[in-house]
């Protein structure tokens, strides 16, 4: 069973930085395309950012210069540097396993940024 656990969140000040990480057990990830979400109170989650099995990056527009997706396929382990914090950042960060048919979600991350 696919099983993925985020870990890397906390509270940070405007400005600040995170790096979030994803460990992925239960298959290797060299298959799947890769994706954290966000979810703030009261919103939808959104996509924040992802890479493909090929490692083709892509990012939402508020994110873009500010945060960055990798992979490590020997690890597998998939990060998410975040810099240049803002309040509106603050969410439940996600990890995501996709492939044809089937998606694979994590529990979730808190990262909460304040002064």
């Amino acid at each position: 069973q696919v099983q993925l656990v985020e870990s890397g969140g906390g509270l940070v000040q405007p400005g600040g930085s995170l790096r979030l990480s994803c460990a992925v057990s239960g298959s290797i990830i060299s298959i799947f395309a890769m994706d954290w979400y966000r979810q703030a109170p009261g919103k939808e989650r959104e996509l924040v950012a992802g890479i493909s099995s090929g490692g083709k990056t892509y990012y939402a527009d508020s994110m873009k210069g500010r945060f960055t997706i990798g992979r490590d396929d020997f690890k597998n382990m998939v990060y998410l540097q975040m810099n240049m914090l803002k309040p509106e950042d603050t969410a439940v960060y996600y990890c995501k396993a996709t492939m044809p048919g089937i998606d694979y979600w994590g529990q979730g991350t808190q990262v909460t940024v304040s002064s």
